[in-house]
């Protein structure tokens, strides 16, 4: 998160096991095609690093969600969505 002082910074939260997830982060790839922010994007596996996950929703003060998209701007989530409410429109 400390990046996010720099510049925006997205965290896309997934699980790799659910087929919504996969479906959401599949649209979102495509739109991040055409993309030309400045916004450095994560993506996170929540069946790999689940304890991560619910750090970066602890720290950031949101509800942890799967799929998710958040995004951090000087240390705190600017924009947090989730399921089909997830667009690239969200980045900066």
């Amino acid at each position: 998160m400390d990046r996010s002082f720099d510049h925006p910074v997205a965290i896309f939260k997934h699980s790799t096991s659910c087929f919504i997830s996969k479906t959401v982060l599949r649209n979102f790839e495509k739109e991040m095609e055409n993309f030309t922010g400045k916004t450095d994007l994560y993506y996170l596996d929540l069946l790999a690093y689940r304890p991560l996950s619910n750090r970066i929703a602890d720290d950031l003060g949101v509800t942890h969600q799967s799929p998710q998209l958040i995004v951090i701007e000087n240390g705190k989530a600017i924009n947090n969505a989730s399921h089909q409410n997830i667009s690239v429109d969200q980045l900066l």
